[in-house]
């Protein structure tokens, strides 16, 4: 994995492909490379960023109509130039995301092929060129090859002897074609086809399609015709651009006032103390029958799950609800109880761990709510209802308003499942007044503490261990500060529950670490405290973020002045987002595209 683009067309190839790669490399990349054909192939690869492959193209202009992209981050062999895509095999050049599982035996099965890379890429590129002889046309030596491969891909196949077409097929690692006048783009992410075209095919699992400059053909595995379905694609250029800011991640850590109106609008109806989701499929009877909720996501979609585990707790009597870890539970051999809902989150939609656990809850008859940030995503596509966060194309590689519009969006779930099962406007009222002043109160706290969170975290950028603690509903928010922090700034950062501390952590508290603790108003305020106590006493170096008015003894305080009681803890966390962004920068690091990371999980 990670990025592809393709096209056909009459315009030069080139700059179309380099200009989509760029726009793709917020996906997380090690190394960029294209092919394109006119009177021979031009092929261009390079170690680094695209910016690099971009002095390379320069040095090498061609006026090919047609032509392939790829960013590639690395699952088999070092980042390399020999190792980047798109790979040769006599006629062939292909690029590829995802894993062929059974590449080694593949590979044993061709000795006339001379392997040049470390890549399992380069096996399927030689194994579909052993099936190219002159009888055979380039889909069907596509599909012959693709009927012995074990594992996952979204493949982009382009051959010299028939350059007036790319041939491109999928299963499990997503691919959509565009659809333009005369001209035919393809991307693993619509936001490379934004300001080309607005119509586009997504192509699912077990389809093959042949991409000419003016049609698209489509194909299953065993070659039957299946029509195509041409969809509108919702995105457009401001929304993939920094408009200003110096990162996409701060832009998008800032934007969350907007991007949760957007979750919120049409949803919560504050006037009619109301909240509900269009898109679950479900009846109120359906609803009412629920018993067990299973939430399912990955990293911080994962978290995003485990603080809405307990509003719904809290706003359901009776309910069971179990959060999972999508890559663990698909491999279990669990149980789901009868009248059990499964929510499936991810930002992307195409994540390969949730995907694959989707699958299998539905294969147990188990009825699967999506939430999903990605229109027109595969999970958003397999799932039986769902909803759409509505918080934009998120290019930084780690994820903020995601999070914020995930949580929103669960707890409206929340609510709705709990006026099907009779609870009053009374006791919901709270949380929909609190949900409808979110987008301010957010506001609010980034215009308020934005010097202040830059400044604490300057000063403790230096560290390289942190503890994040919570209780409650503040220890998926510790687990998820931790993360992010992990993510873009590389200190070890380690998220627990609050009373977890006298259990173990405890131990690591010296001067090589710094501990963050959050810090909420509420009932369980006096032990949190306790355990602040605890660190100080062993000479911590504790940070507090908290919405509390009592004296805090820390070394730092972040205080917040905040109307959220209930809901506090999203206020808290877009805290630490702009704590871990200014470490991160403060580091000098590349937080848009943090090393060794990938935006869509496309592989296991």
């Amino acid at each position: 994995m990670c990025g592809i683009v393709g096209y056909v067309g009459g315009r030069g190839a080139q700059k179309i492909l380099v200009d989509g790669l760029q726009r793709l490399e917020y996906r997380g990349y090690d190394s960029a490379g294209i092919v394109t054909l006119g009177g021979g192939a031009t092929l261009l690869r390079e170690k680094g960023k695209v910016v690099e492959l971009e002095k390379l193209v320069s040095e090498h202009e061609t006026p090919d109509k047609i032509g392939i992209g790829h960013t590639r981050w690395a699952t088999h062999g070092e980042p390399s130039q020999q190792n980047a895509h798109p790979h040769q095999a006599g006629d062939i050049y292909l690029v590829h995301n995802g894993i062929i599982e059974n590449y080694k035996e593949l590979k044993q099965e061709l000795p006339d092929h001379e392997f040049t890379s470390d890549t399992d890429s380069e096996v399927l590129a030689a194994l579909i060129d052993s099936f190219y002889d002159n009888e055979t046309s380039l889909e069907s030596a596509v599909t012959q090859a693709l009927q012995l491969v074990e594992g996952t891909y979204g493949i982009a196949v382009l051959s010299t002897r028939e350059d007036d077409k790319i041939v491109v097929a999928r299963s499990g690692s997503p691919l959509i074609i565009g659809v333009g006048q005369d001209e035919t783009i393809i991307a693993s992410d619509a936001s490379a086809l934004v300001g080309h075209t607005t119509n586009a095919i997504y192509l699912n699992d077990g389809e093959i399609a042949v991409c000419k400059a003016g049609s698209v053909e489509l194909t299953d595995l065993a070659s039957h015709p299946l029509s195509a379905k041409v969809e509108k694609i919702e995105a457009d250029m401001s929304a993939i651009q920094k408009q200003g800011y110096d990162h996409f991640l701060l832009k998008e850590i800032m934007e969350q006032p907007i991007t949760l109106q957007s979750t919120l609008n049409g949803r919560v109806i504050k006037a009619e103390a109301r909240a509900q989701l269009g898109g679950l499929n479900m009846s109120a009877e359906e609803l009412q029958e629920i018993e067990h909720v299973v939430i399912i996501g990955c990293g911080t979609a994962y978290y995003a799950g485990m603080l809405a585990s307990y509003y719904l707790e809290q706003l359901v009597d009776g309910l069971t609800v179990d959060v999972e870890i999508a890559s663990e539970m698909r491999y279990r051999s669990f149980h789901l109880p009868k009248d059990t809902v499964a929510l499936v989150v991810s930002q992307s939609g195409e994540t390969a761990d949730t995907l694959a656990c989707l699958r299998e809850v539905k294969a147990r008859g188990v009825k699967t709510l999506g939430v999903i940030n990605a229109v027109g995503s595969t999970i958003a596509r397999e799932v039986d209802g769902g909803v759409y966060v509505h918080a934009g194309p998120e290019i930084s590689v780690a994820s903020t308003k995601a999070f914020t519009s995930q949580v929103a969006a669960m707890t409206i779930f929340a609510i709705q499942l709990a006026q099907a099962k009779g609870a009053g406007a009374q006791e919901l009222g709270k949380y929909i007044d609190e949900l409808a002043a979110m987008p301010d109160e957010i506001q609010k706290v980034l215009e308020a503490h934005k010097d202040q969170i830059r400044d604490v975290a300057t000063k403790y950028a230096h560290y390289e261990h942190a503890l994040f603690l919570g209780r409650d509903t503040l220890f998926p928010v510790a687990l998820e500060g931790a993360l992010k922090l992990k993510e873009i700034s590389y200190i070890h950062a380690e998220g627990y529950a609050g009373g977890e501390l006298k259990h173990g952590p405890l131990a690591l508290v010296d001067d090589r670490f710094f501990e963050v603790m959050l810090l909420q108003e509420n009932a369980l305020l006096d032990k949190s405290l306790s355990n602040l106590a605890e660190m100080n006493a062993r000479g911590g170096h504790v940070i507090a973020i908290t919405n509390s008015d009592r004296q805090i003894d820390a070394e730092a305080v972040i205080h917040i002045d905040t109307k959220q009681e209930l809901l506090v803890p999203i206020v808290l966390n877009v805290v630490q987002q702009l704590f871990a962004y200014y470490v991160a920068v403060a580091r000098g690091n590349d937080v848009d595209q943090p090393r060794n990371l990938a935006k869509s999980v496309t592989v296991e």
